[in-house]
């Protein structure tokens, strides 16, 4: 029986130390092969041109790979307060950024504004309303008027504002349906689930199925500010640090004027 124990207990030590090998050997050809995943959560209205200055970014460092985190702002806002892996935080708005920079998680010396936007209204491509002016969304044709949801999601604060300064954000609100983010506005208002939404110019340009038909006046609502920085937590700061460099190059500025945004 002493035997026996003795044999086991042998047979155990050598699986032990062939998997502790197997780790090593992991370890090393990860090391080795150096690749790093550098999380970004990024404003759903940044979606296409963020994904579109990844691949150049991964092109020119093969190590690097970028995950996204899309959505609103204010949900990647709480997620990077529950601790959510996220090593570069791109915002559609400064409050979201403020809170996080109050709460001392941004990385000091990393934030910069890069971009602004602008407020539209937008109708359906196809038989959509004969909507010229912000005011008119309170006729009695319009049935349901596709918002943000303004407690979380920058644009939904916006545009609040926007009706707030016209007078009419009560009659608004009896027709609002809200979305989660921008890009549930914007295809409620494609799907012809909505008469009418505000988005912003940008998201309005990628899509081929919705119009804009009027423009907020700038002095309806404060200026929509991107503001981009690296996390304390990150543990890459550096390819944190370069990328966001990058997004601030002269090819990624073109590349933001190619989808409609005003580079800072």
């Amino acid at each position: 029986m002493k035997k026996i124990l003795v044999w086991m207990m042998a047979m155990a030590m050598m699986v032990l130390s062939g998997c502790g090998g197997q780790q090593a050997a992991d370890s090393s050809a990860a090391a080795e092969k150096g690749t790093i995943e550098l999380h970004v959560s990024a404003a759903a209205s940044l979606t296409d041109v963020m994904k579109e200055m990844a691949a150049a970014y991964e092109k020119e460092h093969p190590n690097v790979k970028i995950v996204f985190n899309f959505g609103s702002s204010g949900a990647l806002q709480q997620a990077i307060e529950n601790g959510g892996e996220t090593d570069l935080f791109f915002s559609a708005a400064q409050k979201q950024m403020n809170a996080l920079d109050k709460a001392g998680l941004l990385l000091e010396g990393t934030r910069r504004d890069l971009l602004q936007n602008e407020v539209v209204l937008i109708v359906p491509q196809e038989g959509g309303n004969d909507l010229n002016d912000f005011k008119q969304v309170t006729a009695g044709d319009i049935k349901h008027i596709a918002l943000g949801e303004p407690k979380g999601v920058p644009v939904g604060q916006y545009s609040e504002e926007v009706f707030t300064k016209l007078g009419i954000l009560e009659d608004v609100k009896g027709k609002a349906v809200y979305g989660s983010d921008v890009r549930q506005v914007l295809s409620w208002v494609e799907t012809g689930e909505a008469e009418c939404g505000v988005v912003y110019a940008t998201d309005a340009a990628v899509s081929d199925n919705v119009r804009v038909v009027a423009k907020a006046p700038s002095d309806t609502h404060k200026p929509i500010i991107y503001p981009a920085a690296v996390l304390k937590a990150s543990q890459h700061t550096d390819a944190a640090k370069d990328f966001l460099a990058f997004a601030s190059s002269d090819a990624s500025k073109k590349l933001f004027e190619k989808y409609g945004f005003e580079v800072k």
